[in-house]
Protein backbone atom coordinates (compact mmCIF):
# COMPACT_ATOMS: atom_id res chain seq x y z
CA UNK A 1 0.00 0.00 0.00
CA UNK A 2 1.40 3.46 -0.88
CA UNK A 3 2.65 5.52 2.04
CA UNK A 4 0.78 8.61 3.20
CA UNK A 5 3.49 10.87 1.70
CA UNK A 6 3.17 9.08 -1.65
CA UNK A 7 -0.60 9.61 -1.73
CA UNK A 8 -0.24 13.31 -0.84
CA UNK A 9 2.35 14.01 -3.54
CA UNK A 10 0.42 12.15 -6.23
CA UNK A 11 -2.69 14.22 -5.41
CA UNK A 12 -0.85 17.53 -5.90
CA UNK A 13 -1.39 19.36 -9.16
CA UNK A 14 1.94 21.13 -8.73
CA UNK A 15 3.78 17.85 -9.30
CA UNK A 16 1.46 16.51 -12.01
CA UNK A 17 4.11 16.95 -14.71
CA UNK A 18 6.82 15.00 -12.89
CA UNK A 19 7.97 11.58 -14.03
CA UNK A 20 7.65 8.55 -11.75
CA UNK A 21 11.41 8.72 -11.16
CA UNK A 22 11.24 12.36 -10.05
CA UNK A 23 8.25 11.69 -7.81
CA UNK A 24 10.13 8.79 -6.27
CA UNK A 25 12.98 11.10 -5.31
CA UNK A 26 10.54 13.48 -3.62
CA UNK A 27 8.81 10.66 -1.79
CA UNK A 28 12.15 9.62 -0.32
CA UNK A 29 12.64 13.00 1.40
CA UNK A 30 9.01 13.80 2.35
CA UNK A 31 7.85 13.83 5.96
CA UNK A 32 4.40 14.43 7.43
CA UNK A 33 3.77 17.52 9.59
CA UNK A 34 0.59 18.70 11.33
CA UNK A 35 -0.61 22.10 12.57
CA UNK A 36 -3.43 23.10 14.88
CA UNK A 37 -6.06 25.62 13.81
CA UNK A 38 -4.56 29.10 14.17
CA UNK A 39 -0.98 27.83 14.44
CA UNK A 40 1.69 29.80 12.58
CA UNK A 41 3.50 27.57 10.09
CA UNK A 42 6.25 30.13 9.48
CA UNK A 43 6.83 33.88 9.69
CA UNK A 44 8.21 36.35 7.20
CA UNK A 45 12.00 36.35 7.44
CA UNK A 46 12.24 32.84 8.88
CA UNK A 47 14.59 30.38 7.17
CA UNK A 48 12.36 28.45 4.78
CA UNK A 49 11.69 24.95 6.19
CA UNK A 50 10.82 23.52 2.79
CA UNK A 51 8.00 23.07 0.31
CA UNK A 52 4.63 22.12 1.80
CA UNK A 53 1.92 20.05 0.13
CA UNK A 54 -1.46 20.29 1.86
CA UNK A 55 -3.15 16.96 2.51
CA UNK A 56 -5.95 18.08 4.83
CA UNK A 57 -7.15 21.46 6.11
CA UNK A 58 -6.22 24.89 4.77
CA UNK A 59 -3.43 27.45 5.10
CA UNK A 60 -3.53 31.16 4.43
CA UNK A 61 -0.43 32.94 3.13
CA UNK A 62 -0.38 36.63 4.02
CA UNK A 63 1.73 39.72 4.55
CA UNK A 64 1.50 42.44 7.20
CA UNK A 65 1.78 46.08 6.13
CA UNK A 66 3.75 48.63 8.23
CA UNK A 67 0.42 49.90 9.60
CA UNK A 68 -0.41 46.40 10.84
CA UNK A 69 -3.02 45.57 8.19
CA UNK A 70 -2.93 42.03 6.88
CA UNK A 71 -3.32 41.17 3.21
CA UNK A 72 -3.98 37.58 2.16
CA UNK A 73 -1.89 36.58 -0.86
CA UNK A 74 -3.49 33.20 -1.42
CA UNK A 75 -4.92 30.12 0.28
CA UNK A 76 -3.58 26.58 0.09
CA UNK A 77 -6.13 23.77 0.19
CA UNK A 78 -5.70 19.97 -0.15
CA UNK A 79 -3.59 19.18 -3.20
CA UNK A 80 -2.03 22.65 -3.28
CA UNK A 81 1.48 23.72 -2.32
CA UNK A 82 3.05 26.72 -0.63
CA UNK A 83 6.58 28.10 0.02
CA UNK A 84 7.68 26.71 -3.34
CA UNK A 85 9.26 30.00 -4.54
CA UNK A 86 11.36 30.42 -1.38
CA UNK A 87 12.55 26.82 -1.59
CA UNK A 88 13.57 27.00 -5.23
CA UNK A 89 15.11 30.46 -4.84
CA UNK A 90 16.91 29.51 -1.65
CA UNK A 91 15.79 32.57 0.31
CA UNK A 92 13.91 33.35 3.51
CA UNK A 93 10.14 33.06 3.85
CA UNK A 94 8.70 36.16 2.10
CA UNK A 95 5.35 36.03 3.97
CA UNK A 96 3.47 34.48 6.88
CA UNK A 97 1.63 31.16 6.76
CA UNK A 98 -1.09 30.17 9.24
CA UNK A 99 -3.30 27.09 9.49
CA UNK A 100 -6.95 28.11 9.10
CA UNK A 101 -8.08 24.77 10.56
CA UNK A 102 -6.39 21.60 11.76
CA UNK A 103 -4.04 20.86 8.88
CA UNK A 104 -1.76 18.07 7.70
CA UNK A 105 0.97 18.52 5.08
CA UNK A 106 3.79 16.66 3.43
CA UNK A 107 6.99 18.69 3.90
CA UNK A 108 9.85 18.49 1.41
CA UNK A 109 12.81 19.94 3.38
CA UNK A 110 14.60 22.76 1.60
CA UNK A 111 18.12 21.29 1.73
CA UNK A 112 17.03 17.89 0.37
CA UNK A 113 14.78 19.46 -2.27
CA UNK A 114 17.55 21.74 -3.54
CA UNK A 115 19.93 18.80 -3.67
CA UNK A 116 17.54 17.06 -6.07
CA UNK A 117 17.40 20.26 -8.16
CA UNK A 118 21.19 20.31 -8.38
CA UNK A 119 21.49 16.63 -9.27
CA UNK A 120 18.63 16.13 -11.74
CA UNK A 121 18.33 18.17 -14.93
CA UNK A 122 15.07 16.43 -16.00
CA UNK A 123 13.54 17.23 -12.61
CA UNK A 124 14.40 20.91 -13.08
CA UNK A 125 12.78 21.03 -16.50
CA UNK A 126 9.62 19.31 -15.27
CA UNK A 127 9.41 21.65 -12.29
CA UNK A 128 9.75 24.71 -14.53
CA UNK A 129 6.47 23.81 -16.23
CA UNK A 130 4.73 23.66 -12.86
CA UNK A 131 6.24 26.99 -11.83
CA UNK A 132 5.05 28.58 -15.07
CA UNK A 133 1.49 27.52 -14.27
CA UNK A 134 1.84 29.00 -10.78
CA UNK A 135 3.09 32.32 -12.16
CA UNK A 136 0.12 32.43 -14.53
CA UNK A 137 -2.21 31.92 -11.56
CA UNK A 138 -0.58 34.80 -9.66
CA UNK A 139 -0.87 37.07 -12.69
CA UNK A 140 -4.58 36.22 -12.78
CA UNK A 141 -4.93 37.19 -9.11
CA UNK A 142 -3.21 40.50 -9.81
CA UNK A 143 -5.49 41.16 -12.76
CA UNK A 144 -8.54 40.47 -10.59
CA UNK A 145 -7.46 43.09 -8.07
CA UNK A 146 -6.22 45.74 -10.49
CA UNK A 147 -8.57 45.45 -13.46
CA UNK A 148 -11.90 44.40 -11.92
CA UNK A 149 -14.26 46.41 -9.71
CA UNK A 150 -15.71 44.94 -6.52
CA UNK A 151 -18.57 43.14 -8.31
CA UNK A 152 -16.18 41.74 -10.92
CA UNK A 153 -13.78 40.40 -8.29
CA UNK A 154 -16.53 38.73 -6.31
CA UNK A 155 -18.15 37.30 -9.44
CA UNK A 156 -14.85 35.86 -10.66
CA UNK A 157 -14.14 34.31 -7.26
CA UNK A 158 -17.57 32.68 -7.10
CA UNK A 159 -17.23 31.24 -10.59
CA UNK A 160 -13.85 29.72 -9.74
CA UNK A 161 -15.06 28.39 -6.39
CA UNK A 162 -18.31 26.71 -7.47
CA UNK A 163 -17.74 22.93 -7.69
CA UNK A 164 -21.33 22.39 -8.86
CA UNK A 165 -21.25 24.68 -11.92
CA UNK A 166 -24.47 26.34 -10.78
CA UNK A 167 -26.30 23.09 -10.02
CA UNK A 168 -26.51 23.60 -6.26
CA UNK A 169 -25.52 25.82 -3.36
CA UNK A 170 -21.91 25.52 -2.21
CA UNK A 171 -20.02 26.64 0.87
CA UNK A 172 -17.53 29.45 0.41
CA UNK A 173 -14.06 27.94 0.87
CA UNK A 174 -13.01 30.72 3.27
CA UNK A 175 -14.66 33.00 5.80
CA UNK A 176 -16.07 36.22 4.36
CA UNK A 177 -13.65 38.36 6.37
CA UNK A 178 -10.74 36.48 4.78
CA UNK A 179 -12.38 36.70 1.37
CA UNK A 180 -12.73 40.47 1.69
CA UNK A 181 -9.06 40.73 2.59
CA UNK A 182 -8.05 38.47 -0.29
CA UNK A 183 -10.02 40.56 -2.80
CA UNK A 184 -8.71 43.83 -1.32
CA UNK A 185 -12.20 44.90 -0.22
CA UNK A 186 -13.64 46.01 3.10
CA UNK A 187 -16.08 43.64 4.78
CA UNK A 188 -18.84 46.21 4.25
CA UNK A 189 -18.10 46.46 0.52
CA UNK A 190 -18.09 42.68 0.21
CA UNK A 191 -21.48 42.41 1.95
CA UNK A 192 -22.99 45.11 -0.26
CA UNK A 193 -21.62 43.40 -3.37
CA UNK A 194 -23.12 40.05 -2.42
CA UNK A 195 -26.46 41.76 -1.88
CA UNK A 196 -26.26 43.54 -5.25
CA UNK A 197 -25.56 40.28 -7.04
CA UNK A 198 -28.45 38.62 -5.19
CA UNK A 199 -30.86 41.49 -5.92
CA UNK A 200 -29.91 41.22 -9.61
CA UNK A 201 -30.96 37.56 -9.60
CA UNK A 202 -27.43 36.31 -10.30
CA UNK A 203 -26.90 34.45 -7.03
CA UNK A 204 -28.86 33.18 -4.05
CA UNK A 205 -27.60 33.36 -0.44
CA UNK A 206 -29.14 30.46 1.53
CA UNK A 207 -27.13 31.39 4.63
CA UNK A 208 -24.10 33.40 5.75
CA UNK A 209 -21.50 31.06 4.26
CA UNK A 210 -23.26 29.44 1.29
CA UNK A 211 -23.95 30.69 -2.22
CA UNK A 212 -25.77 29.36 -5.26
CA UNK A 213 -25.11 30.75 -8.71
CA UNK A 214 -28.48 31.21 -10.40
CA UNK A 215 -27.32 32.80 -13.64
CA UNK A 216 -23.81 31.58 -14.61
CA UNK A 217 -23.76 33.50 -17.89
CA UNK A 218 -24.87 36.72 -16.24
CA UNK A 219 -22.31 36.33 -13.45
CA UNK A 220 -19.60 35.71 -16.04
CA UNK A 221 -20.57 38.98 -17.73
CA UNK A 222 -20.17 40.80 -14.43
CA UNK A 223 -16.76 39.19 -13.98
CA UNK A 224 -15.79 40.65 -17.37
CA UNK A 225 -16.90 44.15 -16.45
CA UNK A 226 -20.65 44.37 -17.13
CA UNK A 227 -22.22 46.65 -14.47
CA UNK A 228 -24.68 45.08 -12.04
Amino acid sequence: MPSEAVRILHASGFFAGLSDESLGRLEAIARIVSFRKGQIVFRKGDPCPGLYVVARGAVRIYKIAPNGKEHVLHFAYPGMTFAEVAVIGGFECPAYAQAMEDTKCALLPQRDFRRILEESHPFCLQLMASMAAWVRYLVGVMEDIVLRDAAGRVAQFLIRSDPTNGAAAFALPILKKDLANHLNLTSETLSRTFRRLADAGLIDLPDAQRVRILNPAGLADVAQGTPV
